[in-house]
């Protein structure tokens, strides 16, 4: 038998350890990122020249020219899309032990207001503790329908970063479109001006023509200056979208290549069919969402069972009391609860819910992969009829146009053309050089967003040869 003085000494110390050992861990920052934004913030409020924190860094290796592979493989890296899609994933990682593990034990101390009198003595405190123990294979269902969710982050991830790639290609060869036109529009303009320097030879020294001829040409030497700044603002844009797919300063000055590789198109649109829907990422995690609320109506049906409750007392007992036989001998109980799952009405409907839910998700995952398949049809399509749209300007129509306007040059000087007439071919000429380089970046477009929907970096890569980089998850800190 123990004294009072230690019993109290004994209980007290035993209810402070718990309770310092349940509060110590939520003080702790485990993860440094979330430390760091925890900083920022805090900083934030007090920060002089928050505007200048705001803006996104800018890349000195990364101005003038490269090829989009080097703006892919950066924007994998710093694209804070596919960095939040990480951290999404590793945070559903974190929720499987949780759904494994019990519910926390309960620890509890009473303290008599008036002593209980015993045959054993006199009774003061007593402690109890007790765990709940869920109906065998809830822990493990919840952990299942968590690891469902896990794989649904990392098809999301793979998505995320699929997308990334897809807007950077878009972005860059909506940039080198710009450029180029640019380009030719500035070739041209020199055309231009020559053309301008013979009619203004036939004017103040043949006088063959009229001042009419020489201000058609002034005015359309005008309005390519025109075309020109609206251009210039059009590459300003571009370089922003682009630079926001990189997560860097819209001031950075990207650039694309003066030309690029051929592309190759895809011919078998059976085969883009089976890729689809056997790669598209958005596709397994819709199944993932499938299983996970299959796993749910299984755990759903799994509350017709009880809990149990496991429990045990100690009652500190002293020899001090009004029964002759006191001895002061401790009690020690021990017991078991569960809950009754009478309530069919309300178990029921949670059942009928899940299932719903999972028959839910089933049909979304058939509107995706309908979705997927229309899509694949219309790039398809939009690809094939751009590729024979550029083989059909390359081959047929600029070559004609650049005959007529050579021919309209030498025919000028003669009279047998009317400056109308010249311009005007001139004009045409310069709109088949812009058409043709749009066609080439519309092109390439349409095949960086069919190799997303196929769930591919490059829409010609065959199926079982890529795997998309997911980071591993770390195990959760103890």
């Amino acid at each position: 038998m123990l004294t009072r003085e230690i019993r109290a000494t004994l209980i007290a110390s035993l209810g402070l350890f718990l309770l310092c050992a349940g509060c110590r861990a939520p003080h702790a920052i485990r993860d440094p990122e979330y430390y760091e934004l925890d900083y920022a913030v805090s900083q934030a409020w007090n920060d002089p020249n928050p505007v200048e924190a705001a803006v996104s860094p800018s890349y000195a290796e990364l101005a003038g020219p490269h090829p989009v592979e080097d703006y892919i493989q950066f924007s994998l890296a710093q694209n804070p899309q596919i960095q939040a899609a990480r951290l999404r994933l590793e945070s559903a990682a974190n929720r499987v032990p949780q759904a494994a593990s019990l519910q926390d034990p309960m620890f509890g101390v009473t303290a008599y207001a008036a002593p209980v009198q015993t045959a054993a003595g006199q009774q003061e405190v007593s402690v109890t503790a007790s765990q709940k123990l869920p109906w065998f294979g809830k822990l493990a269902t919840q952990a299942d329908v968590a690891e469902q969710e896990v794989q649904a982050a990392r098809a999301q991830l793979a998505a995320a970063e699929l997308e990334v790639v897809e807007k950077v290609k878009r972005g860059y060869y909506q940039l080198y479109f710009v450029e180029q036109a640019i380009r030719i529009t500035e070739e041209n303009k020199k055309q231009l001006q020559l053309i301008e320097t013979i009619v203004d030879r036939r004017y103040r020294v043949e006088r063959k023509v009229n001042q009419q001829d020489v201000l058609r040409v002034q005015v359309e030497v005008a309005r390519l200056d025109t075309e020109l700044v609206q251009l210039r603002q059009q590459l300003d844009s571009a370089q922003a979208r682009l630079a926001r797919q990189l997560h860097l300063s819209p001031e950075t000055p990207v650039r694309t290549l003066e030309a690029l590789p051929m592309a190759q198109i895809p011919r078998d649109i059976e085969g883009l069919y089976r890729r689809a829907i056997a790669s598209r990422p958005e596709l397994h995690a819709a199944l993932a969402t499938i299983e996970r609320d299959r796993r749910a109506s299984d755990l759903a049906r799994l509350n017709y069972f009880p809990d149990v409750t496991l429990g045990m007392t100690w009652i500190d007992t002293s020899s001090a009391g009004i029964s002759p036989i006191a001895n002061g001998n401790d009690s020690f109980l021990l017991g078991a609860t569960v809950n009754l799952p009478i309530y069919k009405t309300r178990l029921e409907a949670g059942v009928r819910e899940a299932e719903t839910r999972a028959v839910a998700s089933a049909r979304q995952y058939d509107s995706l992969k309908d979705a997927t398949m229309e899509d694949v049809k219309d790039l398809f399509a939009q690809a094939t009829s751009q590729e024979e749209l550029l083989q059909l300007f390359r081959e047929d129509i600029i070559p004609k146009a650049e005959q007529t306007l050579d021919q309209s040059i030498g025919a000028y000087p003669v009279g047998e053309v009317d400056i109308l007439q010249l311009v005007d071919n001139w004009r045409q000429l310069l709109r088949f050089y812009i058409n043709e380089k749009q066609l080439e970046a519309q092109l390439r477009q349409s095949l960086a967003s069919l190799a997303r929907v196929v769930g591919s970096y490059e829409v010609n890569n065959p199926p079982g040869l890529e795997r998309l980089p997911v980071p591993p998850i770390a195990p959760p800190n103890n």
